[in-house]
């Protein structure tokens, strides 16, 4: 027999233990949608509740109340479900904006960080990755945040991008107070890396409808200028009388004076202006090392910015924070006017870059800048830190003044995503009823295996595996042993305990070795 047989006659569709990455699990899709009442699939009896058992008890702490963002740090194994918790947060966040259109939260994603760190290597300049990460400071993760909320943002009112423009939040922007609009521009012309941001700094300038007065004014003063030299030159060759003193001495003198100023006004727009946001704009490129964008494009989306708007003590020219939080309070201040008075920050995936392929040390180098009691605990930003579980055993060897400068007992910290028998078993039977076919009798997880097997067998071989996605090797490898030792004449469908308890054992073996760090996942 083999295993699509087995559920060819159990009436289910789809394999509901193949799935081991939550991006990419159908399954883990469709139990979110029964979450929000929306079953993809009409299946059984009871599907639209099974949504509610595939989410962690802790969830709720976790995500906290969503109209006041807060601060929560989660330590996890592999396979433990936090990637599934960051796509529940962001269901739960886009269920939340539905139903409170003017209480809105914005979501942002760090999770993407290959192109961060290389980024960040490159300027290090050093081939010593780990040295890389031990420069990184907390501004740097301040200036990663704000490129990937500024771009999001700009995506939406521009239309510049892999998105159309959101026609709601243009339209809200228009009617935005001057000095909001303006915080935006100052904001998009550092921190937006796509590829058009000079393109969308012109347009964004145009959604402010604000042309700078001093650029203006000097073009002005530039074509009224322009015509004076050249007047009296033609005057005084042209229009003088004989023997006149002011024709001879007044008029020269006059016309070399228009023509220096005219100079002058020349100088300042082609040659001053631009040399001093060149520097400007350097100063900037070696602060902002996270960013992709060149001292060239930094400084054609500054040339729009008003000359008080550029003042260097305004602008993260420095590695101080003030000024990195300054631009945190622009963005919440432009978010708020647009209906999102809330923020909250994912990060997940720490493992995953190149840079840093798993290395707890690594890890740590790039997590513990961002462990700051000030940073997670501003007014209206909630940081979501899931992080694997190498870091909490980092985390409990640090100094005591370590703990009282990150303050972990504010920041709502889970130390372990843990998993009972129970919680898995419970998440193993909504992953099957979903799977069913839409005209499918109830089939329960129990049903699977024989008569001699009960529910506590079941739910104490599932507590040995610890978390989901071993869960789901467990059951998938009872099923695939179960069908690998008969045929389909025999007509066995259901599992017996003695291959529930080979599978168990294996299973926990190969659980335990993983844990001791002698096998791989």
């Amino acid at each position: 027999m083999n295993t699509s047989t087995f559920f060819e006659h159990w009436r289910i569709a789809e394999n509901p233990f193949r799935g081991e990455e939550a991006r990419s699990d159908t399954v883990f899709a469709r139990l979110a949608g029964s979450a929000t009442g929306k079953p993809e699939v009409g299946g059984a009896a009871g599907a639209a509740m099974a949504g509610a058992h595939a989410v962690h008890s802790d969830f709720e702490k976790i995500v906290g109340e969503l109209s006041r963002p807060s601060s929560s740090i989660v330590f996890g194994e592999k396979g433990s479900g936090k990637t599934a918790i960051r796509m529940q947060l962001a269901d739960r966040i886009t269920r939340f904006n539905a139903a409170n259109p003017t209480q809105r939260v914005f979501l942002v994603a760090y999770d993407e960080l290959n192109a961060t760190l290389d980024r960040l290597h490159t300027r290090a300049g050093s081939k010593d990755s780990l040295k890389t990460l031990q420069q990184m400071r907390l501004v740097d993760h301040i200036d990663a945040i704000l490129s990937s909320a500024v771009t999001k943002l700009t995506d939406r009112l521009t239309g510049l991008g892999p998105v159309r423009a959101d026609t709601d939040s243009v339209r809200a922007f228009r009617r935005l107070p001057k000095l909001t609009r303006n915080d935006a521009l100052v904001l998009q012309s550092m921190y937006d890396t796509s590829d058009l941001a000079n393109e969308r700094t012109r347009k964004l300038a145009g959604l402010a409808r604000r042309i700078p007065p001093r650029d203006a004014m000097l073009w002005l003063l530039a074509v009224a200028l322009g015509w004076l030299p050249l007047g009296a030159v033609v005057a005084w060759f042209l229009l003088r009388p004989p023997q006149s003193q002011f024709w001879e001495t007044v008029l020269p003198g006059i016309g070399i004076a228009c023509a220096a100023l005219y100079l002058a006004v020349l100088l300042g727009r082609f040659a001053w202006r631009p040399l001093a946001i060149g520097r400007l704009a350097h100063r900037l490129g070696k602060q902002l090392r996270t960013l992709g964008r060149t001292d060239g494009s930094i400084a054609r989306s500054l040339s729009h910015l008003r000359a008080p708007d550029r003042s260097s003590a305004r602008l993260p020219v420095t590695d101080s924070d003030e000024q990195r939080y300054a631009m945190l309070d622009r963005l919440r201040r432009v978010l708020a006017a647009l209906g999102h008075p809330g923020m909250i920050v994912v990060i997940d995936r720490v493992d995953e870059p190149t840079l840093i392929a798993g290395d707890p040390e690594k890890m740590r180098a790039f997590v513990w800048p961002m462990l700051n009691n000030k940073f997670l605990q501003q007014e209206g930003l909630g940081v979501k830190m899931l992080l694997p579980i190498e870091l909490r055993h980092a985390l409990f060897r640090e100094s005591s003044a370590f703990f009282q400068e990150a303050r972990l007992d504010k920041q709502s910290l889970v130390e372990r995503l843990s998993w009972t028998g129970p919680m898995l078993y419970d998440l193993c039977e909504a992953r099957l009823r979903v799977c069913l076919a839409p005209d499918a009798p109830v089939v329960a997880l129990l049903d699977l295996f024989a008569e001699d097997v009960t529910r506590q067998d079941l739910i104490d071989a599932l507590d040995q595996m610890h978390q989901p996605r071993d869960a789901f090797k467990f059951l998938y490898r009872c099923i695939s042993e179960h069908c690998s030792n008969v045929t389909t004449e025999q007509g066995q469908w259901r599992i017996p305990r003695l291959v529930l308890e080979t599978a168990r054992k294996q299973e926990s073996e190969r659980v335990q070795g993983l844990y001791r760090g002698i096998r791989p996942a």
